[in-house]
């Protein structure tokens, strides 16, 4: 798996965006970034100083390395043009590049979120909630783990807790695992 997502970064991406093999290393470096973070939330000044290129590259090779099938990039709920530009948070695809590109044990909380907005944004704009963790035609959601609580959804009309290391829901809970029957 490795050697693929390093194929793409420093030979596909550069050939099909017309891009110098220096900025390949970029790609793999601002990957690399993205896999250690927890979740990764996006300074693209900082970014930029970090790797050595332009600020609005980076959005660039965010978006290059998203329509790789790579990470996904959770945006905020603000319409028109401007809700475009905004990310909020950057996961990688799926749970597996977790395990496979970062040197230490993946956060699990990471790993949670990580997996639902996978199998959510297949059918449903998934965007991030200024309450809790993600919002999806107007219910907020908020994962965590088995002994996660409601403090987050409180004050949200439509709420849910989705919790990990559980088998069946009960009013407002909902199993992890059942974001993975939306595929």
């Amino acid at each position: 798996m490795q050697q693929i997502v390093r194929i793409t970064l420093e030979s596909d991406i550069p050939q099909y965006a017309d891009m110098n093999i220096a900025t390949g290393r970029k790609l793999k470096q601002l990957m690399m970034l993205i896999a250690e973070s927890v979740p990764f939330k996006p300074n693209f000044s900082k970014l930029s100083t970090a790797l050595g290129a332009s600020r609005n590259n980076i959005a660039d090779y965010c978006l290059y390395i998203e329509d790789a099938g790579l990470i996904m990039q959770l945006r905020d709920s603000a319409g028109g043009i401007a809700g475009l530009r905004k990310v909020d948070k950057i996961f990688l695809e799926n749970t597996n590049l977790l395990y496979n590109l970062s040197n230490v044990t993946p956060n699990i909380g990471n790993v949670r979120e990580t997996f639902f907005l996978n199998q959510t944004k297949v059918k449903y704009e998934t965007l991030t909630s200024s309450s809790a963790d993600f919002e999806i035609e107007g219910i907020t959601f908020e994962i965590g783990g088995k002994s996660k609580e409601q403090k987050q959804i409180q004050s949200v009309e439509r709420g849910f807790v989705v919790k990990d290391n559980i088998e069946i829901g009960y009013e407002n809970i909902v199993p992890l695992w059942h974001f993975g029957l939306i595929y």
